[in-house]
């Protein structure tokens, strides 16, 4: 079985020999760059990987991800795309040759860290399915691509085995993102995925009517059927409506995210955090409490870390704490230290709890 890797690259020295030690027991490895400035492509060369360089114009990261895939012979039988900022962790390779059935199989799907703390433990996970057939597949969409099934059947295999960490650049701009997703929408208007993608994009932007707007979009479209991402569009406007002052209008929408999905903790923590800012505590012990009920994260891109952080603790803290049920609040600030314990705000707080402890 022949197995490679690939991807694209954009002034990213920083990630080269991470990226090329997590990857090295690949049959081959070849990367399309794109225009960069620095030393990533001497150092990509220099050891030992297939590289060519393009521009791609207009930009588009379907366009650049279909032209390194076309580098790549028709015998390999495996391909793993995997980006510059991500780890291939150790036993990968067995992993797929325990489960990936030649022939047959074209796509695997893996367990993805998208974030992970200081420790290097997993904050967001989710399954990922990013490794493919050589055969039959191409890219899709000119920002958040997906991988689409052209020809031939479809059959997928799962593993917990295999696992790829995600270390992403915090500097690195993504001004691009707003115009690709545009565009996508623009090509395809009743792709409920890249709707939602467009308007969560447009509230990072504080662009907030924009949002509610396209939101409301995604709702309505026949094929956005998936719970976990309604509930996330109905929780964003939810932000949105609070970000414009308009706490009704987000209260009301934080209810609609909980009756969509109430398995899920964000929309119980967010409305948890609406409540405390109106001062309505005895609220915020409700929520979180129901919040605290639900153990399992859903294994989707969903998750928001505030859920299963020290969050839940700490709103728990401030609402008994001014309900002058100090006990109890200094039971949860514990309990949020427990979990972020150099934090000096809870490490404040925790003072003047206990001053009130008799």
């Amino acid at each position: 079985m022949k197995i490679c890797v690939y991807t694209i690259a954009l002034n990213e020295e920083q990630f080269v020999e991470r990226w090329i030690e997590s990857a090295k027991d690949a049959d081959a490895i070849y990367v399309l760059d794109t225009g960069s400035t620095d030393n990533t492509v001497n150092l990509l060369k220099q050891m030992g990987v297939n590289v060519a360089v393009e521009k791609i114009t207009p930009w588009r990261f379907d366009v650049a991800r279909n032209k390194v895939l076309d580098m790549i012979p028709n015998d390999f039988d495996v391909c793993i795309s995997l980006d510059l900022d991500e780890v291939l962790m150790p036993g990968w390779k067995n992993a797929i040759k325990k489960i990936w059935k030649k022939g047959i199989t074209t796509r695997l799907r893996y367990i993805y860290n998208w974030s992970l703390d200081e420790n290097n433990r997993p904050l967001v996970s989710f399954y990922c399915d990013k490794i493919h057939s050589r055969q039959g597949y191409k890219w899709t969409h000119p920002v958040h691509e997906v991988l689409k099934r052209i020809d031939g059947l479809e059959v997928f295999v799962q593993t917990d085995e295999l696992i790829i960490n995600h270390y992403p650049d915090s500097q690195k701009s993504r001004s691009s993102y707003l115009p690709l997703l545009e565009m996508s929408v623009l090509e395809d208007p009743q792709d409920d995925r890249n709707m939602h993608y467009l308007g969560r994009e447009y509230m990072y932007y504080g662009e907030f009517r924009k949002a509610i707007k396209t939101l409301k979009k995604h709702l309505k479209l026949k094929t956005a059927t998936w719970k976990d991402e309604r509930a996330a569009s109905m929780r964003f406007i939810a932000r949105c409506y609070k970000m414009l002052g308009n706490y009704r209008l987000s209260n009301r929408w934080y209810k609609l995210a909980i009756a969509e999905a109430p398995y899920l903790r964000d929309a119980y923590i967010e409305k948890a955090m609406l409540d405390h800012q109106q001062a309505k505590y005895l609220d915020v012990v409700k929520e979180v409490l129901e919040a605290l009920t639900i153990n399992n994260k859903s294994n989707s891109y969903i998750n928001e870390v505030f859920s299963f952080n020290e969050t839940p603790y700490d709103l728990l803290s401030i609402a008994f704490y001014n309900l002058k049920m100090y006990d109890l609040s200094l039971i949860f600030i514990n309990k949020a230290l427990a979990i972020n314990p150099k934090d000096e705000r809870l490490l404040n707080n925790k003072k003047i709890i206990e001053e009130k402890v008799v």
